[in-house]
């Protein structure tokens, strides 16, 4: 039973020097520290359960988001939770439709952030309640009660209730088929951990060799900082894996449309599934104008780690300008948002691949993608979750991937819930992590 008035929120910034490391680098992010907003709530019910929430980002600016969390806050401390969830589209749109800091967004940026970290930890508090893994939560919804979750404004001439609720009504068929599916054999995933860009040669020869030893067949290598250096790694790379296995590139929004087209066209000889984030997130027709030229060659366009919220995917689709949907679990807001994606993902008959290349970010869309392959997809053809080997010690509830593939978690929850001792290591500035840190750079 759902209940509880919600108490008090708390925000702390979590900062992981992955920098150090070259863990994360790409042509754009060259010192990424990953990092998160992560919140937490409390209830007066007597179930002692608490709700854990993240945003992700990269280092500086966590701080930023913290406090719009924070300027955020009275919407949600002292909302009965029932109350919440019984109308979660009218919460979700008050929360982004805030008369005054929607002028800083509306639905992006560092408000929607901080949205999403606030709805990541009430849908953990709510499948906590449930006693289901928030997928299970998800699967086991009815097809109305699902999409009073969903707020539809600005995507009606898209995709309309009606025709989502057609297509959960659809989804019923073999549902319980492909989630014993699931329980089995788990979702597809991919690799990005070996090749981040400021890799050494050998250090990517080692990890791709362990994970081709471990199962892998699908790698993703960064490109886009200097072309000579990455058709020399991306010839590595084919050669590391062979004709068989599949090869992603992804230049994290490094290109004006021409260059992407030119510089993706001299790394076709490697056969490359996609190009990830080829140019600006927000450019719909760029991306529109790449995927046609690319689109001899056999290659893809993959975006959407980036993408503001379901208006800009909403015009993707529309446009034509992605083969592949990259939902995040954290740039969006929330489930809620998320939905709606995958459902216009369906219509538009998109294979959606989730990013999760950062904190925390595995473990929450894990849920989502489950979901999508049993109540809405319903199919695998071309589907695949970014996986990234990093930072997992950190959570009570990490991923577990088996023969290359996330296998469904079973704990209730949405899997976001961190260890105190390395929440309290790495919160920034206090945590022993970064005193150690900034004492080391004073000598």
């Amino acid at each position: 039973m759902v209940g509880g008035r919600i108490r008090s929120l708390a925000v702390r910034d979590l900062r992981f020097p992955t920098a150090l490391g070259g863990h994360g680098s790409d042509a754009m992010h060259t010192d990424p520290d990953y990092s998160a907003a992560y919140v937490t709530l409390e209830t007066d019910a007597n179930d002692g359960l608490k709700g854990y929430g993240l945003t992700f980002t990269l280092g500086k600016g966590t701080e930023v988001v913290v406090c719009a969390v924070n300027a955020l806050a009275h919407h949600v401390v002292n909302k009965d939770l029932a109350e919440i969830v019984s109308n979660f589209r009218g919460f979700y749109r008050q929360l982004t439709s805030d008369g005054q800091l929607r002028w800083i967004g509306p639905e992006k940026g560092v408000v929607h952030l901080a949205t999403a970290a606030i709805l990541n930890a009430v849908w953990d508090l709510w499948a906590k309640q449930e006693g289901k893994p928030l997928w299970k939560l998800l699967v086991d919804m009815d097809p109305k009660q699902l999409l009073s979750c969903i707020d539809f404004r600005y995507i009606t001439d898209a995709l309309t209730e009606e025709e989502a609720y057609e297509i959960l009504q659809k989804g019923l068929v073999g549902k319980k088929e492909r989630e014993e599916q699931m329980l089995k054999n788990g979702y597809p995933a991919y690799t990005t951990s070996c090749a981040w860009l400021g890799y050494s040669d050998q250090r990517l020869k080692q990890l791709c060799q362990k994970a081709l030893e471990d199962g892998w067949t699908r790698f993703k290598v960064k490109v886009g900082a200097d072309l000579q250096d990455d058709m020399r790694r991306c010839r590595l790379l084919r050669e590391l894996i062979g004709p068989e296995n599949i090869l992603m590139l992804d230049a994290n929004q490094r290109w004006d449309v021409q260059e992407a087209v030119e510089w993706v066209s001299k790394l076709a000889e490697f056969k490359p599934l996609w190009i990830e984030e080829p140019t600006s997130p927000d450019d719909i027709l760029g991306h529109a104008t790449i995927s046609k030229a690319l689109s001899p060659l056999g290659i893809g366009v993959a975006t959407g780690e980036q993408c503001h919220n379901r208006v800009i995917f909403k015009q993707l689709l529309q446009a034509k300008a992605l083969q592949y949907l990259q939902i995040d679990s954290c740039r969006l807001g929330s489930v809620n948002e998320n939905l709606s994606v995958l459902l216009m993902a369906k219509k538009f008959q998109i294979p959606v691949c989730p990013h999760a290349g950062g904190v925390g970010l595995c473990e929450l869309v894990q849920h989502l993608i489950i979901f999508d392959f049993i109540s809405v997809s319903g199919s695998l053809e071309n589907r695949m979750c970014e996986f990234v080997d990093h930072l997992h010690e950190h959570f009570k509830y990490p991923v577990v991937i088996k023969k290359a593939s996330y296998m469904p978690p079973q704990d209730p929850g949405y899997s976001s819930e961190m260890k105190e001792d390395s929440v309290k290591q790495h919160e920034f500035p206090e945590g022993e992590v970064w005193q150690n840190l900034m004492a080391a750079q004073k000598l």
